[in-house]
Formats: structure tokens, C-alpha cells, sequence
């Protein structure tokens, strides 16, 4: 499979997985679990394009587990806009984290902040490269932004990381915000 194939499948599990899993015929328990099976029936892909997407997706985006009934099951491990609980435990952020954007947003997210809009969280990223990468896509012209996220720590807001190494928070206030 090359690698125009496995983004676009990426993009279809991402969907099946955080927004969309009735379209592809999927129930997520509640911690947006699925079983492997149902998905790969779902798509209609075969387990070595599953595994590609899996091991190949430099963000992580998915995780795998068996579960306690013995059956294998995978999850996104962030960004859903549908209810799931991925079970995370509030974490001590690094001083600084980081989100890519593109250069059309900055004006008004310096304005307002960044916010969750349909999804869980924010995501922000532990360096420059990875926000960069995330902010990326779509082909625009991406900066990054600097969280203050020890102050925003410090003054009671909550963070989260996820599987993949994620930040996670409800709101970034512009306040906490540095652009480019």
C-alpha cells in the first residue's frame, strides 16, 4: 500500500473512530473502544493495511489492546467530538507546549484564545517539529504558537496527556499565548 493510501485510510479510521463509527457500522464501549474485527469489516480493509496504518502513523493517532474478554480491540487515542472517557488522569505540563496553526487563525486566536470547538480538547505538543507537523496540514502556512503552560498550571487549569504523548486541555485563555 503506498503512502497516499495509508493517509487516506488513516482518514477514514480516524473518522470511523472519533466522529463518525455508526456510518461504518461500529459501537465504541465507553472508552471509544471497537473491536478489531468490526472495523476491519466496517472499512473493508484487511489486517496488514490496519497494521500499516497503526505502526506507520508517525502521530500515533490509534492504539490496540486486547481486552479483558481476550478480544482485540483498537481506539483513536484522542480528538473525538463524539462522548467517549479515554481515561486520563490530570498531569504536570512541561513549562512550555506548543500548537501549530495556520497563519489565517492567528489573528483571532490571539484574540480568543484556543478553544476544543467540537472536540474533547485542545491538543498542543510537547516541541516546535511535532506542532509544526500537526499544524501542517492541509498545506497552509503554519506558526506556532508558545503555551504557557506552567502558568496556566499554576493558575488552576488542567492538563492532560494522552497515549501518544499528547497535551490535552479544556481552553488555552490568549493570556497564556505567545505567537510567532
Amino acid at each position: 500500500m503506498d503512502q497516499r493510501a495509508l493517509v487516506r485510510l488513516s482518514k477514514r479510521m480516524s473518522l470511523a473512530l472519533r466522529h463518525r463509527p455508526g456510518q461504518f457500522g461500529l459501537t465504541l464501549d465507553r472508552g471509544g473502544w471497537a473491536p478489531v474485527e468490526d472495523l476491519l469489516t466496517g472499512l473493508g480493509i484487511d489486517r496488514a493495511a490496519l497494521e500499516a496504518v497503526v505502526a506507520g502513523n508517525d502521530k500515533q493517532r490509534f492504539a490496540v489492546e486486547r481486552g479483558d474478554d481476550g478480544v482485540e480491540r483498537i481506539r483513536a487515542s484522542q480528538g473525538h467530538s463524539i462522548p467517549v472517557d479515554l481515561g486520563l488522569n490530570p498531569a504536570v505540563p512541561p513549562d512550555r507546549l506548543y500548537h501549530g496553526t495556520s497563519r489565517d487563525v492567528l489573528d483571532s486566536i490571539l484574540d480568543t484564545g484556543l478553544r476544543r470547538g467540537a472536540r474533547h480538547h485542545v491538543h498542543l505538543s510537547a516541541d516546535v517539529p511535532t506542532a509544526r507537523r500537526v499544524g501542517s496540514r492541509r498545506g497552509v502556512e503554519v506558526v506556532v504558537l508558545t503555551v504557557d503552560a506552567a502558568g496556566m498550571h499554576r493558575d488552576g487549569h488542567v492538563f492532560y496527556r494522552s497515549a501518544n504523548g499528547v497535551w490535552l486541555t479544556d481552553a488555552v485563555p490568549p493570556a497564556y499565548l505567545t505567537g510567532p
